[in-house]
């Protein structure tokens, strides 16, 4: 394993951006977040403003096998993806454009279920991000200028999307330590340190 790409899930107010973005600066290696949904954009011909109004929000109902039988055998132009409802769609343009950023060279990809996007690819390190929900509110009241009980509900909110996206589109448990590398607390660790600790595995598989 070489971990040349590193996919990141986290908690809302948990620092996970931040970490993707202080872990690809000290690399030298491009982080994707919001950045993706303009590539995804790009790639698929959808407007920005779709992928930012799906992402990462849970959908009613979702076709496993249909979308795996389109993204195999056809892609936008097969009949299924064209009769497939747009949640859906979006979400399998996402699913393509993570495994093309891959496919480019070294990067971090937070968030959208990168992480099960590239479950087979040998060279990714996946690592969930988490920290108790008092540190999460005091992060996020700063941050975003909120009293606390307000924090409290984005966050609540936020989380619940986040875990119903990702449990529905991957058939596993958002958070679940078995579907990462690591799983670590920003709020004991702290930003750098959690940067620290990806390295410190980076290196120990590097050697092995």
């Amino acid at each position: 394993m070489s971990h040349h790409i590193y996919t990141i899930g986290r908690e809302f107010g948990s620092g996970g951006k931040e970490i993707g973005v202080t872990l690809a600066n000290r690399l030298g290696i491009k982080c994707y977040d919001k950045e993706l949904l303009k590539e995804a954009s790009k790639q698929s011909g959808f407007c920005a403003e779709i992928f930012e109004n799906h992402d990462e929000k849970p959908t009613s109902s979702f076709l496993y096998s249909l979308v795996m039988d389109t993204y195999s055998f056809g892609g936008y132009s097969s009949a299924p993806f064209l009769d497939m409802p747009l949640n859906h769609k979006v979400f399998l343009a996402q699913f393509d454009t993570i495994k093309k950023i891959a496919e480019q060279g070294p990067c971090v990809i937070v968030g959208r279920c990168a992480d099960y996007a590239l479950a087979d690819n040998p060279d990714c390190m996946h690592i969930f991000i988490h920290a108790d929900l008092d540190h999460r509110i005091e992060r996020i009241s700063e941050k975003m200028n909120l009293p606390a009980n307000k924090a409290r509900d984005t966050i609540l909110k936020t989380d619940k999307q986040r875990a119903s996206y990702y449990n529905y589109y991957t058939s596993k448990k958002w958070g679940d330590s078995r579907s990462y590398h690591l799983t670590l607390d920003s709020g004991h660790i702290g930003i750098d340190g959690c940067v620290d600790l990806i390295l410190a595995y980076r290196e120990r598989f590097r050697k092995q």
